[in-house]
């Protein structure tokens, strides 16, 4: 079966005036849509056809450049949507807030250091929070369309929530502004599923 575009769990105006609609439309309906297109044009035909994208990133060290980034590209833009909300922000709760405290030392320390990993990422990349093979939470960043998941990984681990510094994630809105962006975007986080995925890693 070739991958498709996932459907935005929710209307393109609904994170407005955090991320506006029309970067919505751009981001999920043009550069998503690219990405799932271009990887299943660099799959066909080839022994890796029907594999899933988690198959192929643990391997994307064999794989072909263009599966490379448009694996991750389909990957990272399906998992962004999922761990954003309308009505969302806050502060998580329970098992993931007392995990956040003991890693970081309190909510706003992790905030800020994933906020630094976020505008410090050089070029177009994502910053993640992520669940490492001890358990315990970790912060890192990876360039371009590269993910913890991949087996290239400098820091390899389960990802929980993740933030897209691409400049077609921001531009329009914020222009140049990426730590405006990243202050905003806390907005939207969908706490709930980030702790069902923490969870899920227990």
């Amino acid at each position: 079966m070739a991958f498709t575009l996932p459907d935005l769990p929710y209307v393109p105006t609904a994170l407005e005036p955090h991320i506006d609609a029309r970067t919505m439309e751009i981001h999920h309906g043009k550069h998503h849509a690219a990405y799932v297109n271009n990887l299943n044009a660099a799959l066909q035909g080839t022994e890796h056809e029907g594999k899933t994208l988690e198959q192929l990133l643990a391997n994307i060290s064999n794989l072909p450049a263009a599966v490379r980034n448009n694996g991750g590209g389909h990957w990272n833009h399906t998992f962004f949507w999922s761990i954003m909300a309308p009505n969302a922000g806050g502060a998580p709760g329970g098992d993931l807030a007392s995990a956040i405290d003991k890693a970081f030392g309190s909510l706003e320390e992790f905030k800020k250091q994933f906020a630094t990993a976020a505008a410090t990422r050089f070029g177009s990349g994502w910053a993640w929070l992520c669940v490492g093979e001890d358990g315990g939470l970790f912060i890192t960043s990876t360039p371009n369309q590269d993910n913890p998941l991949m087996d290239i990984a400098d820091k390899p681990g389960q990802p929980i929530l993740g933030l897209d510094v691409w400049e077609h994630a921001y531009y329009l809105h914020y222009q140049n502004r990426r730590p405006d962006y990243v202050i905003a975007w806390w907005n939207v986080v969908n706490w709930a599923e980030v702790a069902r995925r923490y969870a899920a890693t227990r």
